[in-house]
């Protein structure tokens, strides 16, 4: 097996043991599975670590046996020691922490509570460097305790056992050079069962790994060098945007900062960024309501703090009425306004007109870009606040992209989508618009439903026709403000393709040939037609009631029904006959309409040829 193999198979492991212990699917499920896979992540981690550090006591780890009982017998100096050697990013792991300390000790009946003072201890000895936090500065530590969630207490220590168990024959070392490639694929398989829409009010979606990738390469370029970034998203989510990101730009030249009002996302984004390496950007990933009280804000703390990178995929629609006047009642902030409360659909409020504000206000001034998701329908919008962020937009020169995506693309959502690229520096003369929508292949997630991704190639087709801002038949145009003012600032692709007629050469006697052909096939269908009419008519005249079947045998004779299967046989006819009817005419009506559609093709482009003057006109009168 492969290490992505034994991965995989280690994290359905973990959902097994949840479901065995009745919590398969549970609202707490997703806590126990991130968890212990990131206890295990951080445990071999810290092991390799050790293990190739510069330190004298490097060595007699490296050779031993078993690393784990070499640890065990430095004295406290000499751990302190070995410590110092290592990176802050790595968390400081005492011998009785380890994986192994804990599976040499299963067999004591309080195994839950070593088992959750474990989690506890490693959290509260790392907690100013592995904790984030809430807008009102209070630290959310790196673990806790996992056993509460069994509901019958007998069951813990069982439960404790059997998670230990699953994790004691598997190793992490071999995985750890692979870094992003490997753990972006894996994060998306932890967590796939647990980002859904079902998840309530603030219901979290994944952003598709193509989608974070094709944002990432288009703000940041495939060749750029770049020192000190701080990026940005405000909506962060499970951390996919900001990894790729991050990735594009390198894990070490830049710092991450990130809010998002669930916890959830924030337990899955505070895993995300350690499993990539951005352990220093732990400090800046906030849980909390963004539109409320963002937290990052500029050194005088009155302004928001701008960004060199900001990306988002923010929630579309929903009931934000609590916090609405709150909102409002920041009018520099939201200069395009806030939605209003319906009086009926609560839920449907567009609270991602307020990201998008959110997003432009963030980003450096004169330098700083962004990216977002939106639903489709907004890069149309005519009127109401969409239509006043759309002139703003471009009445600046802000924007200067916006790519449509595939139907499906996103995995708990229907929406169309789009994202739109935005760039502070103003320097953008045209605007690249491209319709993706006829890219992806079908496939079908776990649940059976059909989903659309992108392929490799389509991912390249359209970074690369965006950066070259090339203009491509039916899928990508260029286009300059004015041109967007002109269209009603509309940033839809297809509005600007040109109508292109297929022209023909044709010649009178092609010509007459085609029109005979169409008045025979049509001749032929109508004689059907009234030929099935007639055969009809002829069988309901042979019709009679008669209560005496037994005088009725002959062929030729009246046909004889008992009176309650009569009325349903005639009732059954006449459905048939008005399905007959109904093809019939669906016949004749395709060929009709394939036959005006070819008979106006070929009028436009013999008209624009010209060559058959006013005898054209003639020709067809007569026929």
């Amino acid at each position: 097996m492969t290490i992505r193999e034994k991965t995989v198979a280690l994290i359905d492991a973990l959902k097994a043991t949840c479901k065995t212990y009745g919590m398969g699917n549970d609202g707490n499920e997703y806590k126990i599975i991130t968890q212990v896979f990131l206890y295990k992540f951080l445990n071999d981690k810290f092991g390799y670590a050790i293990k190739n550090s510069n330190s004298k006591y490097a060595e007699k780890i490296r050779t031993a046996e078993k690393w784990e009982i070499a640890y065990s017998e430095l004295n406290d100096m000499e751990r302190m020691m070995l410590w110092a050697s290592l990176s802050p990013d790595l968390p400081r792991l005492k011998p009785e922490h380890l994986i192994a300390n804990l599976w040499n000790q299963q067999a004591k009946g309080d195994f839950d509570f070593i088992f959750d003072n474990t989690m506890s201890d490693i959290a509260e000895q790392n907690l100013a460097i592995f904790s984030t936090q809430t807008t009102q500065n209070t630290k959310i530590p790196l673990f806790e305790p996992l056993t509460q969630y069994v509901t019958d207490v007998a069951q813990r220590a069982p439960f404790a056992r059997a998670m230990v168990d699953k994790l004691a024959n598997f190793s992490f070392e071999e995985a750890f050079s692979e870094h992003y490639d490997f753990f972006a694929n894996i994060f998306e398989y932890l967590i796939k069962d647990y980002n859904t829409a079902g998840g309530g009010k603030y219901a979290e979606y994944y952003t598709p790994h193509a989608i974070a990738t094709i944002m990432a390469r288009l703000l940041v370029g495939d060749h750029a060098d770049l020192h000190n970034v701080e990026c940005y998203d405000p909506s962060a989510g499970t951390g996919t945007l900001l990894m790729a990101l991050s990735h594009q730009i390198g894990e070490d030249k830049c710092t991450i900062f990130a809010q998002d009002i669930s916890q959830r996302s924030n337990k899955m984004l505070k895993l995300n960024l350690l499993l990539n390496g951005l352990v220093s950007s732990l400090d800046h990933a906030i849980q909390g309501d963004t539109l409320v009280a963002p937290y990052h804000k500029s050194d005088d703390g009155q302004s928001l703090r701008q960004f060199d990178f900001v990306v988002s995929n923010p929630p579309f629609k929903m009931d934000f009425s609590d916090t609405r006047e709150k909102i409002a009642a920041f009018p520099t902030r939201f200069w395009a306004g806030v939605p209003k409360v319906p009086a009926k659909k609560k839920d449907s409020m567009a609270i991602y007109t307020c990201f998008i504000q959110h997003v432009i206000n963030s980003l450096k001034e004169n330098s700083g870009k962004g990216a977002i998701v939106i639903p489709t329908g907004f890069i149309t919008a005519k009127s109401g606040i969409e239509n006043k962020i759309l002139k703003h937009i471009v009445d600046k020169k802000i924007v200067y992209g916006c790519v449509s995506m595939p139907s499906n693309v996103f995995a708990n959502t229907g929406t169309n989508v789009s994202v739109l690229f935005f760039d502070d520096s103003k320097k953008n003369d045209k605007v690249v618009l491209i319709d993706a929508s006829k890219l992806g292949e079908e496939y079908k997630d776990c649940n059976g439903l059909k989903k659309v991704r992108l392929r490799d190639d389509e991912i390249d087709k359209i970074v690369n026709t965006f950066q070259n801002k090339e203009a491509v038949d039916d899928f990508s145009v260029t286009v300059t403000y004015d041109e967007i003012k002109e269209k009603g600032y509309s940033l839809s692709a297809g509005q600007y393709f040109d109508i292109k007629i297929d022209y023909v050469d044709i010649t009178e006697e092609e010509f007459n040939k085609r029109m005979s052909d169409y008045k025979n096939t049509l001749a032929q269908q109508f004689e059907e037609s009234h030929h099935l009419e007639n055969e009809i008519m002829k069988l309901l005249g042979c019709i009679s009631f008669n209560s005496n079947v037994e005088r009725n045998k002959g062929m030729n004779k009246p046909i004889n029904i008992l009176d309650k299967d009569y009325l349903q046989w005639i009732k059954e006819l006449c459905k048939r006959y008005r399905q007959s009817r109904i093809k019939a005419a669906v016949k004749v009506n395709t060929e009709m309409l394939k036959f005006y559609w070819s008979l106006g093709r070929d009028i436009v482009a013999l008209k624009a040829e010209a060559r058959w003057g006013s005898k054209f006109y003639k020709i067809l009168a007569r026929i």
